[in-house]
């Protein structure tokens, strides 16, 4: 842009007669941030993907093209030989895992089961004689056994791995991995409302471009930090929400 990044902004801050505490109100980003962005002080902001997200809502709070301000902010500092485009992959609603078959998990068990029940039936059937079963035997009295067997039937097959629900409070920009690092949530901006997942997997690390979400981890919300500054965390098998420092934090670029 021929005036550059941080001045339209302020521009259009100024023309709407609007002090940064109130964008800072309003968009959850702090005022040292916002104050960097237009002066163009990238050093004193994050970088990478969290001062692109900052660009954007902040852009689109004040009515601008937020993704073309975010743009011209990565190709104006993109390191010699360009960034690395970001991989992209389709929003996940369900929790099931990319690449694994249509049959895995409860629909597998399903089928194994009613696989074993038609084989149990069947040698039942080829093996019965005239005699049949003596009145005092456990498989001539009604009811014997069925009692157990429809326990087994009823009881709910444990799912393996975590699940993971992000529903935010206010804009917050997003990067959510799965334990094998494939992005679920691949850097993306959730309105105020919006929520992404459930999604399941062994473990997550997502990085937050701040705190204004709530993280349901197996349906119960977690414990995280309410920041308006970049937060990221590492769930495992516990459960529990471990803090991740910056230089730990996924970035989805």
């Amino acid at each position: 842009m021929d005036q550059g990044i941080g001045p339209t902004l302020r521009e259009a801050r100024n023309r709407r007669k609007v002090d940064l505490s109130e964008v800072e109100a309003a968009t959850k980003i702090r005022v040292r941030y916002l104050q960097a962005i237009e002066n163009e002080e990238w050093d004193a902001l994050p970088g990478g993907a969290y001062t692109r997200g900052f660009i954007r809502t902040y852009a689109s709070h004040l009515g601008l093209d937020g993704d073309r301000l975010a743009d011209d902010y990565r190709r104006a500092t993109a390191p010699p030989g360009g960034e690395r485009a970001p991989k992209r992959v389709e929003p996940v609603q369900t929790g099931a895992r990319r690449g694994r078959s249509p049959l895995s998990g409860p629909v597998l068990i399903a089928a194994v089961c009613a696989l074993l029940v038609a084989v149990l039936i069947g040698i039942g059937l080829a093996g019965g004689d005239n005699d049949g079963p003596s009145p005092s035997s456990p498989a001539a009295q009604p009811g014997a056994g069925q009692g157990e067997r429809q326990d087994a039937r009823s009881a709910p097959a444990a799912r393996p791995g975590v699940a993971m629900r992000l529903a935010a409070t206010a804009e917050v920009w997003v990067c959510l991995l799965d334990a094998q690092g494939e992005p679920l949530v691949d850097g993306e901006i959730l309105a105020a409302g919006a929520e992404a997942g459930p999604f399941r997997s062994a473990g997550f690390e997502v990085a937050l471009g701040n705190g204004s979400v709530t993280m349901y981890v197996d349906g119960e919300p977690a414990p995280i930090e309410e920041s308006s500054s970049p937060v990221g965390y590492r769930i495992g098998a516990d459960r529990a929400p471990v803090a991740l420092g910056e230089g730990d934090r996924p970035d989805c670029e």
